[in-house]
């Protein structure tokens, strides 16, 4: 055939779930600056348990957790956050179990939650947007 080339496999479409302050926001930006297919899934805030796979379903699940005396100090806030947190536990359960990976970040900087899901998305052959 004439002009017909192989198909090339499609990128890796990843998804970012997890608590408020787990650092998501920052590795969506540095994933995608990595060349990845990434959607972040305001998960904690929905009351719809699938969510997360419902819109743009992912081929990965990555799911980023912070203990609540991290979240408040990530948050700058004294302020209680031990109830809302529960509540966004209840929300998260489902993609906590169904996740690919799971990854708490309380005592990780950026650079090593990134180098963590770099090296899982590695060993899962995560596929980039310019992969051929």
């Amino acid at each position: 055939m004439t002009g017909a080339t192989a198909l090339t496999p499609a990128p890796t479409r990843i998804k970012l779930v997890g608590v408020c302050a787990s650092g998501k926001s920052t590795l969506l930006h540095t994933l995608r600056a990595a060349g990845f297919d990434v959607l972040p899934c305001a998960q904690e805030h929905s009351y719809v348990p699938d969510l997360w796979r419902r819109l743009h379903p992912p081929d990965l699940l990555i799911f980023l957790d912070a203990q609540p005396a991290t979240v408040a100090h990530r948050r700058q806030t004294e302020e209680p956050v031990e109830a809302w947190l529960a509540e966004e536990r209840v929300r998260l359960a489902h993609a906590r179990a169904h996740c690919d990976f799971y990854l708490p970040t309380d005592d990780l900087t950026p650079a090593e939650v990134a180098a963590a899901v770099l090296s899982f998305l590695a060993g899962a052959g995560a596929r980039r947007l310019d992969d051929e």
